[in-house]
């Protein structure tokens, strides 16, 4: 067997109407429908036919800060360029999303920041792919400081 692609994450969600703001409003993902009597909702960047799917689950506990087994965090691809990771970041900031970190990994640029329902988010922008296909071990470099 060889895997293909990741193809979609799943969450828990405390509230499904703000976890959409998040997601469909904020991040551009389109909501393609909802299911379990319209407690979850399918979305997708258009790359396949859903790569998010957020269940509403109330007030049941969050991610537990720092060190654990489990999710880490997701990545999501905003763009080609450095400019559209900026044009990101200025977005992230007019909607007052706290960013955690910015880290420059050789392969792509990245920013971190949280969910709202406390899961961690990477928005990156790959380098430029001759830097990795011609050495895949360029994943491994040690992070650097991003200055947008």
């Amino acid at each position: 067997m060889k895997a293909h692609y990741l193809g979609h994450v799943a969450f828990y969600v405390k509230d499904l109407e703000r976890s959409l703001g998040f997601y469909r409003d904020l991040l551009g993902f389109k909501e393609v429908g909802r299911i379990f009597n319209g407690m979850a909702a399918a979305l997708t960047s258009g790359r396949t036919h859903h790569e998010l799917l957020l269940i509403q689950v109330g007030d049941a506990p969050g991610p537990s800060p720092g060190k654990r087994r489990g999710l880490y965090h997701i990545g999501i691809k905003v763009g080609d360029s450095l400019d559209e990771l900026r044009a990101a970041k200025r977005e992230l900031e007019t909607a007052g999303i706290a960013i955690d970190g910015m880290s420059d990994h050789t392969v792509s640029q990245s920013l971190y920041l949280q969910d709202p329902d406390g899961n961690e988010v990477e928005l990156y922008v790959d380098a430029d792919e001759s830097i990795w296909k011609n050495d895949p071990a360029a994943v491994l470099s040690p992070i650097k400081p991003l200055r947008l």
